[in-house]
């Protein structure tokens, strides 16, 4: 679970867009550039190399 106040202040570093979490996959979502961040031991790791790009279905969401 991520705290709700840290994830109104986030942001996708690629497309300055808003993040969605994934609880499921424990990820943040960023649907306008199709990428998803991990979230690791409580911390998102923000960084573009690290994110996964979104399925197809997934950027329908």
């Amino acid at each position: 679970m991520i705290d709700k106040k840290l994830l109104e202040i986030l942001v996708c570093p690629v497309s300055k867009a808003p993040l969605e979490f994934d609880p499921e996959r424990n990820e943040l979502i960023c649907r306008p550039s199709a990428l998803a961040y991990p979230i690791r031991d409580g911390i998102p790791v923000m960084l573009e190399s690290e994110a996964r790009p979104l399925t197809t279905d997934e950027k329908l969401g």
